[in-house]
């Protein structure tokens, strides 16, 4: 009996901690391709489904829910979609990662030949219809943000995955090292503060802060419980992605700034908190020094707060401007559409520029080349998603709107599957096609539960 509790449940955490450790990451034109990669998908399918396919698969009651009666047609759009673009972006991420660019050159050229086709009939239907809102695409952005990350974290323990997407050491970035960030900037921009909601009072403020750092020591526990690998140069000892996002959600709530402002604080904070970096703070953070203090045990998810507070409070300022001033509301879509492409080629300019002459980016200390990154990125994809306006006039993908009802909930659901999947296969010695089938099953079935979730109208409220 002693011997069984005794044996671990996962005897190969020192290798599995190994296989993921001491990476340099990608380059950002490869990020950049990859980046087209996932919202071209999504465009594609939104323009090749029919109007009245879509209207008809997900029609729905006055509650905003899909009628009972067309869950074949419901669930048949979904496995569309799934097909369409889930499963094309895991075989990029895997089997065809060696053609990412050929992939991505590829869809352009259909993008731009469908784009052509689409674009005459669209301005005859928006004269009479008018182009859809950005709600739509602010929405397809949040959910390719999450399709992604819930692919990369089980994928990444199997060596199908290019270890060049997997997170960086130190200095680089690979496409997981975007993850992060990615939530913060996805939040900022629809967020409370950014729509200029001031009535929430702090104690409320805190109370929905509160599930955050629920899951933060959920996580803790089960990780310790199970002895399930954790890199220690990720965040820290005990640190996680949940208390980054409470973190700044605490400090958001304290210091409140109207969003006209909040762009200046955050590069304010963000200048200060580079100089900082400069003057010896990032050879710190990258050092193997740890001291017993919980601070220093934690010393990479501790100072980066800084870098995430300010890139959330750009995020907020952007997202103010681009879609929730009262000024600007007269305004047409195009012009917003213009504002977006230029803000994606000015952040990717500023990245490089950062990466070349003040520091390389680096997910760890999350530094000023990595919130220009991260910010180049994500409004890369955004700008994609906004053609999907210009040739369809249905809101969502049904998996879109199943991902959308529940995105933590969802996400969540990702991290238990990865979990299970991680305790009971060797990750290691798993040959490609079982490794495809496993990631294939784990996809098909988080969709298909998002999607039940959905059409059932449940939804998970954490806060």
């Amino acid at each position: 009996m002693e011997g069984l509790l005794d044996k671990s449940l996962n005897p190969n955490k020192l290798l599995k901690e190994q296989f993921v450790s001491n990476l340099t990451g990608s380059s950002l034109t490869e990020i950049a391709a990859l980046s087209t990669i996932v919202p071209a998908l999504v465009v594609l399918r939104k323009w090749s489904s029919g109007d009245n396919t879509r209207r008809d698969s997900a029609k729905k009651n006055d509650d905003g829910l899909p009628v009972r009666k067309d869950w074949m047609r419901y669930f048949s759009a979904l496995l569309a979609d799934y097909l369409a673009v889930v499963l094309p972006i895991l075989l990029v991420f895997t089997v065809f990662a060696e053609w990412a660019y050929i992939c991505a050159i590829s869809l352009v050229t259909l993008v731009s030949i469908y784009f052509m086709t689409k674009r005459s009939q669209s301005h005859l239907k928006a004269r009479h219809n008018g182009l859809p809102s950005h709600r739509a695409d602010i929405s397809s952005y949040r959910v390719s943000v999450v399709l992604v990350t819930c692919v990369c974290i089980l994928a990444v323990d199997f060596k199908i995955f290019p270890r060049r997407y997997a997170k960086a050491e130190t200095y680089g970035s690979g496409i997981m090292d975007l993850g992060v960030g990615s939530f913060v900037v996805a939040n900022a921009l629809v967020s409370r503060q950014a729509r200029n909601v001031t009535s929430m009072s702090f104690k409320a403020a805190l109370s929905s802060i509160s599930p955050l750092v629920f899951l933060g020591f959920a996580r803790i526990i089960s990780t310790s419980g199970v002895d399930y690998q954790v890199h220690v140069g990720e965040y820290g000892v005990h640190w996680n992605f949940f208390f980054t996002l409470a973190a700044i959600s605490i400090l958001t709530s304290i210091v409140r700034i109207h969003p006209k402002y909040c762009g200046f604080f955050g590069l304010l904070i963000l200048a200060g908190y580079q100089i900082w970096l400069s003057f010896g703070l990032n050879e710190y953070l990258i050092s193997d020094e740890r001291s017993a203090d919980i601070i220093s045990q934690n010393k990479e998810g501790v100072y980066s707060i800084l870098g995430y507070w300010g890139m959330f409070l750009i995020g907020v300022s952007l997202g103010y401007y681009l879609f929730f001033d009262t000024s600007s509301k007269g305004k047409s879509r195009n012009t917003q559409v213009v504002k977006i492409w230029v803000l994606a080629a000015s952040f990717w300019f500023l990245a490089i520029i950062v990466d070349s002459y003040i520091e390389r980016v680096s997910r760890r200390m999350c530094n000023s080349t990595y919130v220009m990154l991260v910010f180049a990125q994500n409004f890369q994809v955004l700008a994609i998603l906004t053609l999907a306006g210009f040739g369809s006039y249905e809101k969502n993908l049904v998996l879109e709107d199943a991902f959308n009802q529940n995105m933590l909930g969802s996400f969540l659901l990702a991290n238990i599957l990865t979990g299970l999947v991680n305790l009971s296969v060797d990750t290691l010695s798993a040959s490609s096609l079982t490794v495809f089938m496993i990631l294939s099953v784990y996809t098909f079935t988080l969709c298909m539960i998002a999607g039940l979730a959905h059409f059932s109208g449940v939804r998970m409220k954490f806060w």
